[in-house]
């Protein structure tokens, strides 16, 4: 126990709110974790209590507010209201300042300033894009104690017997920016936690004694459920690009990934990789795959350690699964024997008793997952250890040495949304300054894979997208906008390869990546190297640069997912088996309408007669459709069933 005085204990939020501005004078400077460690509740009672008084300024600083899908328009509504309602709950408390920005509608003396956003959904909101801070997560601690933060308000979780609280979901910044503040010598932040018993507890590093905190919140139930992010299916590309990650990671080496599709392909590569290696390797071949055969791809008899900012719906697969299990202990010395294969007895024992498999900086996931970290076993929960976010992002600090031995033949595997011949990446902004996301941990882990000698960074895009029926390709010449800078180049997969540009010359990168573009795009590519004297003008890519096709991809595939080798939705899904086939269903009407043409056709297409499909057509209350709008709906859903059956 520390010094400290007891916490104020309190039962409602607006008590809390009461709390909180007779202890602040003048502006109130807020920090919120990102995501799940965001108190909903209270954050609402402040902003209500300050959207009504312009005398006390409000200074949100957080990042990643969480705000369920909303409602759409037409077939879409008739989808997500729904499964809204299920997944997320009545009473979920969305936040009031998520919809004010929504609305271009936040009171002049209330600045909401986020260093990470829910991905292109705040595209269109001119407060947002004005106060984004483009940080480095590692950096957000000492950028909060520049701007004087003097209070944090977070979710915890209570220990089983009432005497100890969890960070639980966020332990990354909360530590680092308390200890940032007071080294300037400012007072500590005001420290408010609101307890929810759904929150998960987790043990160890994430744990404080009660007084940590200067006043905690019990507000009474029912308490609303935890934002699930909803599970969303991978398609061929995705499996493609998880595949051809999944050859880069070496048994016995350390493991970080992000979040979506992409990351939950490749967690069910190195799933097949390990418990099925012939359907693993079936897979590879007919990706065309060259090391397909390459004994190094066996089952993982060492293991791997996850060290990630975001534990999520893959690395809990992972756990279950056996493939991430080598334990790393906080000892230096024991770790170097470990690493040369000369444990001693007593190292052996200090990995049974203090070893551990993950560590994190935060998680999210879905109702599932949360469900999966309440019930962890003893042994289990033990071996997850929640991390600031400097311990896990970055190499620096005190124990720089012993991060180096445990993150031993570490693949850092992220998205980008475009990337440039020369090997640029784009990842979290559009060229016209507007932010998509955040860079996030992205440019930390790059570097960190540069500092570390063994270590590499996979950047994972799709070759191309589509929007109003126009393809585009996402390896592109030059970009008005970049993440990573082309120096920190290193390896990029897209569903058609590897490209290992590491330390590469200008004309070996402009090879490299557009033998990974989609075949109606490298020519482009070529020419412009060669236009601007990057490549010389006689060369040409191998013809078997010219199969770079979806359909190819499409033919190739096609015998792993009727024999169940590529499941739709490999994590498992929040959507009933109805709702998959309106996801898909859905999804085919979106690709197919995306021009005025395209429309036209398929409404043309939809007056015939297609097969009923009585489920579907209940779900979306179409059974008995009343109207010409009901009746169109419902027939150009019925196509839409009958073409992805």
């Amino acid at each position: 126990m520390t010094d400290r005085p007891a916490p104020v204990l309190l039962d409602s939020v607006d008590a809390a709110v009461d709390l909180l501005l007779s202890r602040l004078r003048g502006p109130l400077r807020i920090g919120a974790p990102l995501g799940l460690g965001k108190p909903h509740r209270l954050l609402n009672a402040l902003y209500a209590r300050a959207e009504a008084d312009a005398s006390r300024p409000l200074h949100l600083y957080t990042a990643l507010s969480l705000d369920p899908p909303g409602g759409g328009k037409g077939l879409e509504a008739r989808f997500v209201k729904p499964f809204v309602q299920r997944h997320f709950g009545d009473d979920f408390p969305r936040l009031a300042y998520v919809q004010a920005l929504k609305r271009n509608a936040l009171p002049a003396h209330i600045e909401i300033e986020e260093f990470y956003l829910q991905s292109g959904a705040m595209l269109g909101s001119a407060p947002v894009q004005r106060r984004y801070a483009s940080l480095n997560y590692t950096h957000v601690a000492r950028a909060l104690a520049d701007r004087g933060l003097n209070a944090i308000v977070q979710r915890v979780a209570r220990s089983p017997d009432g005497r100890r609280l969890s960070l639980s979901c966020n332990t990354d910044l909360t530590f680092d920016t308390v200890d940032a503040v007071t080294a300037r010598g400012l007072p500590r932040p005001l420290l408010i936690a609101e307890v929810d018993p759904e929150l998960p507890w987790l043990e160890g590093s994430a744990c404080v004694d009660s007084d940590w905190f200067d006043a905690i919140v019990t507000p009474p139930g029912p308490h609303p459920k935890l934002f699930g992010l909803p599970r969303q299916p991978v398609n061929d590309v995705d499996y493609a690009i998880g595949f051809h990650a999944s050859t880069l990671v070496l048994d016995g080496g350390t493991l970080q990934i992000g979040i979506g599709a992409l990351a939950d392909a490749l967690c069910h590569a190195l799933v097949l990789r390990h418990t099925d290696n012939a359907g693993y390797r079936a897979v590879l071949r007919a990706l065309g795959v060259p090391t397909a055969e390459d004994p190094a791809l066996g089952p993982f008899a060492q293991g791997l350690f996850g060290s990630s900012e975001m534990i999520n719906e893959g690395f809990r697969r992972l756990v279950e699964t056996g493939v991430i299990r080598r334990r790393v202990v906080d000892d230096a010395a024991a770790m170097r024997r470990i690493n040369a294969g000369a444990a001693s007895a007593h190292d052996l024992a200090l990995l049974e008793q203090q070893g551990q498999f993950l560590h994190g900086a935060f998680y999210l996931g879905s109702p599932d997952f949360y469900e999966w970290l309440r019930n962890l076993a003893p042994d289990v929960r033990r071996a997850i250890g929640m991390k600031r976010v400097g311990e896990v992002n970055d190499l620096l600090g005190d124990d720089e040495g012993l991060q180096r031995l445990q993150r031993r033949d570490a693949r850092f595997f992220n998205t980008c949304m475009m990337a440039t011949a020369l090997g640029a990446a784009v990842s979290d902004a559009l060229e016209d300054g507007r932010v998509v996301s955040g860079v996030g941990g992205q440019y930390n882990f790059v570097a960190m894979s540069h500092a570390l000698p063994d270590a590499r960074s996979a950047l994972m895009l799709r070759a191309s997208r589509e929007s109003g029926g126009v393809v585009t390709s996402n390896l592109v010449w030059n970009y008005g906008h970049a993440t990573i800078p082309r120096h920190l180049r290193d390896v990029y997969i897209s569903e058609y390869g590897i490209a290992d540009i590491h330390g590469r010359a200008d004309e070996d990168c402009v090879i490299a990546m557009a033998g990974i573009a989609d075949a109606r795009f490298q020519q482009g590519l070529l020419d412009s190297a060669k236009r601007n004297g990057k490549l010389r003008a006689d060369f040409s890519l191998p013809a078997r640069a010219a199969r770079n096709t979806p359909e190819v991809l499409s033919k190739a595939l096609a015998p792993f997912h009727r024999n169940g080798a590529l499941p739709d939705y490999p994590l498992g899904s929040d959507f009933t088996p109805v709702e998959q086939r309106l996801v898909k269903a859905l999804g085919w009407l979106k690709a197919n309408t995306g021009t005025r043409g395209g429309k036209l056709r398929t409404v043309l297409q939809a007056l015939g007669s297609h097969p009923l499909d009585a489920e579907a057509l209940q779900r979306m209350e179409l059974a008995s459709p009343r109207g010409i709008g009901e009746r169109l709906e419902a027939r150009l859903l019925s196509l839409a069933l009958s073409q992805t059956k």
